[in-house]
């Protein structure tokens, strides 16, 4: 995998806090960063994913498929009862 150098601006006190979690996790703050950023990627793209997901199932069902939703109710209805 490549790897690409970058500097970033931290303030003070979360640079100490990551320097602190690195020491006791024992990696390198490098990768306590690389973890964290792919961490927030990662959860980004689910809120995402869930947000699809929710805009897909936000809208009413027409007509049409109640009454198909009726219908099959009817049918399990009748099949569970033993009425066939």
């Amino acid at each position: 995998m490549q790897n690409v150098k970058t500097t970033i601006s931290l303030p003070k006190a979360l640079f100490d806090q990551a320097e602190i979690l690195a020491r006791e996790l024992h990696i390198s703050r490098s990768r306590l960063f690389v973890l964290a950023l792919e961490d927030y990627i990662h959860r980004q793209q689910n809120r995402e994913l869930l947000a699809k997901i929710n805009a897909a199932y936000a809208d009413e069902p027409n007509p049409a498929e109640d009454t198909l939703r009726q219908a099959a109710r009817r049918t399990h209805r009748r099949t569970v009862e033993g009425e066939w």
